[in-house]
């Protein structure tokens, strides 16, 4: 099988499995993360009315007026603080994290840290 969708196939059955577990209700949304190589992005997702609540992301105007590149840790901190800012004017202050296929570390972590810092609780 060819190497990269062999990978491809791999990312699925880890994103499976992650929200297999996870389900974002209205009181509790789901925080879902999406990491590119030049951008990071992140939502609240409630699964069972099928609405977003909140996303922020490094492309967005506010957030990329401050920073020069958008995929790296210090992009992440501010996506994660923006998102937790956006969730507070909503009334949301708990959430489930799903990393879907990605590791907690790097970018994903200090998105987790700082949606944590701006009063997120998971």
């Amino acid at each position: 099988m060819d190497q990269q969708k062999l990978k491809h196939r791999r990312q699925l059955r880890r994103r499976h499995h992650v929200r297999s577990a996870i389900v974002g209700t209205s009181e509790r949304p789901r925080l879902t993360v999406f990491r590119s190589s030049k951008h990071i992005y992140a939502q609240l997702v409630d699964d069972i009315n099928g609405i977003t609540v909140a996303s922020a992301s490094s492309r967005g105007k506010d957030v990329r007026s401050s920073l020069p590149y958008g995929g790296n840790v210090k992009a992440s901190q501010v996506v994660g603080k923006k998102l937790a800012e956006m969730a507070k004017e909503k009334g949301v202050m708990l959430a489930a994290f799903d990393r879907g296929h990605y590791r907690y570390h790097g970018r994903i972590k200090a998105l987790a840290d700082a949606a944590r810092e701006g009063g997120l609780q998971f």
